[in-house]
């Protein structure tokens, strides 16, 4: 069900986004500012005749590099980004959801890459890879003493080349020859995976009252198409489709025209969005009938990482009176990016690719109204429908958050002698729609699927949750200020984090360790803290509510023993 064609109709050019963006377009030249241009030549001439150390190409180049980022930082825009060449695959990457790998997700635990999960249909799946397994060597290479980005790069490359990897299964070694092919991250999921093709998606969260349920993680290429055809496969066609909860939590935005064809397949007429900017006339989209999915009740989850197009889409959705926003206010991002090729030559004369991703123009919701946080504005984002704002406890989010990543792991039909899990105490249900909210233990969904079910039956949405509080200006302005101060120190620590990797470079691989408390795999979560005074007599006990305390700890006047240091 194509439907990409109202971006094009309506003059919509561009992505939104927090970590995803979009189409490049044709780079315009407006001619040659060489006013502007000579203070940045005379300081690199002087410094290339008078500085202390002769510069080496490197050391022009990142010079340059540094004079354009030092331009984009000057606007104090975070959405506009220069991308270096170094960095161009990894955020084409995000950009589309496609890559060149083996097609698995890794994760490094304690010092070893561990495989989490193979993704759908990739050449990883088809060879064998298994969840747990461990990649000790990658082309011979231990991978022992490498980053997971290290480690990554190696299992990333061209199109039909072949990777020799060496895994760890449960202690038997097992030699693996894997040709890399294009992998395209899949974005729509829903409740679990099918027991008879891992690949697909079962979407029915409440089979007795025909709810679906489906997930959209990014607005990569194409997904519009996916959610179509996953409601297909629920047969909404046949009326079995009798109620949707959509959710876009944690979803960083992506493609503008994927979120209006979204939006498109629910509404028969209305505004979807607008987007202005003081050298373009506004330009709108709309709903058009042809193709309408039927009127069954919808909720759409939002929470504060829902971003851009995740936000577009529940707008419009909510503003139309299509559907309930259940959960915590969007993140606030009504900004319109393009991504431009910037040509850039090393002082060797090697010429490269860059990108810049500049804030074009500013989207607005049917209403008219702007989503964006600003330190003025006692609103931003989408907010909950009056009486559905349902929050979560850090506890809630983490026990949530493990169901989920659980769901997602692709397991293996046989797997090997001693790693099955024990059947569960409680057989599955899957059938049983309060079972199934029980199971995946996520409040804001729950709230969810019992306000479609109220719905269904009376007609009417109820109210489960809280209205959207009213905060008072002071403290919007105050948040402004933190968020603020907080963009500046991640500028800082990405600044730092290189400084400290060029410095690592040059002292080799003996430089002191992180301090590092305990295992980043272990979840302390629902444990405890004991406190002692020097005599050892117990001063108090803590419950761990958040899988946050080493974090905390880190900074703290505290170090392992002696006898925790020497295991």
């Amino acid at each position: 069900m194509a439907r990409s064609r109202l971006l094009f109709e309506a003059g919509l050019v561009g992505v939104l986004g927090v970590a995803v963006f979009g189409s490049t377009v044709a780079l315009v030249q407006n001619g040659r500012d060489y006013g502007f241009l000579d203070p940045v030549i005379d300081v690199k001439s002087t410094l290339t005749a008078q500085y202390v150390e002769a510069l080496t190409p490197e050391m022009l180049r990142k010079m340059q590099e540094g004079a354009i980022k030092g331009m984009v930082e000057a606007l104090d825009d975070p959405y506009t980004v220069y991308v270096p060449p170094s960095e161009v695959t990894s955020f084409d990457k995000d950009l589309t959801g496609e890559y060149v790998g083996i097609g698995a997700s890794v994760q490094m635990i304690d010092g070893v890459l561990i495989i989490i999960s193979p993704l759908e249909d990739s050449p990883a799946f088809r060879i064998g890879l298994m969840a747990e397994d461990k990649v000790i060597e990658i082309e011979g290479e231990p991978t022992l003493g490498l980053s997971v980005d290290q480690c990554i790069d190696r299992l990333m490359g061209k199109e039909d080349t072949v990777v020799k990897i060496l895994v760890d299964r449960k202690g038997t070694k097992m030699p693996f020859e894997i040709t890399r092919k294009k992998i395209k991250t899949k974005n729509v999921k829903g409740v679990r995976r099918t027991d008879a093709d891992p690949n697909a998606w079962h979407y029915d969260i409440d089979p007795k009252n025909g709810i679906m349920y489906i997930r959209l993680a990014q607005f990569t290429p194409g997904v519009a198409n996916d959610i179509a055809k996953a409601l297909d496969e629920c047969g909404v066609s046949k009326g079995n489709v009798k109620g949707l909860v959509l959710d876009v939590r944690w979803n960083p935005g992506g493609l503008l025209d994927e979120a209006v064809a979204i939006a498109d397949l629910f509404l028969h007429d209305g505004v979807i969005v607008s987007t202005k900017s003081p050298r373009r006339a506004e330009a709108v989209a709309k709903a058009k009938a042809p193709g309408t999915l039927p009127d069954f009740p919808m909720a759409i989850l939002v929470n504060g990482s829902s971003a851009s197009a995740s936000e577009v889409l529940a707008g419009a959705l909510s503003e139309n009176n299509r559907a309930v926003v259940i959960g915590t206010r969007s993140y606030g991002k009504a900004s319109v990016q393009s991504v431009r090729p910037i040509k850039v030559v090393d002082p060797d004369g090697t010429v490269k690719l860059a990108e810049l991703k500049v804030t074009e123009q500013g989207y607005y919701l049917p209403s008219g109204r702007s989503i964006s946080r600003k330190g003025d504005a006692a609103e931003w984002g989408v907010d909950p429908s009056n009486g559905f704002w349902v929050e979560m406890t850090d506890a809630q989010l983490a026990d949530m958050i493990k169901v989920r990543r659980d769901a997602e792991i692709i397991r293996a039909d046989n797997p090997v002698a001693g790693s099955e899990k024990p059947a569960p105490a409680d057989k599955p249900r899957w059938d049983d729609g309060d079972w199934v909210l029980d199971h995946l233990k996520d409040e804001q969904l729950t709230a969810a699927v019992k306000a479609v079910r109220e719905k269904q039956t009376s007609g009417q949405w109820k109210p489960l949750g809280t209205k959207v509080v009213e905060m008072n200006k002071g403290a919007i302005d105050e948040i402004q200020k933190l968020r603020a101060a907080r963009d500046r120190l991640t500028r800082d620590l990405i600044r730092i984090d290189r400084r400290e990797e060029s410095l690592a470079k040059a002292v080799g691989k003996d430089q002191p360790a992180a301090k590092d408390l305990w295992s980043d795999s272990i979840d302390v979560t629902g444990g405890k803290v004991q406190v002692f005074d020097k005599e050892g007599k117990l001063v108090t006990t803590l419950d761990i509510t958040a899988n946050t305390l080493e974090r905390w700890l880190i900074d703290a006047d505290v170090k392992k023993t002696v006898e925790e240091a020497a295991k």
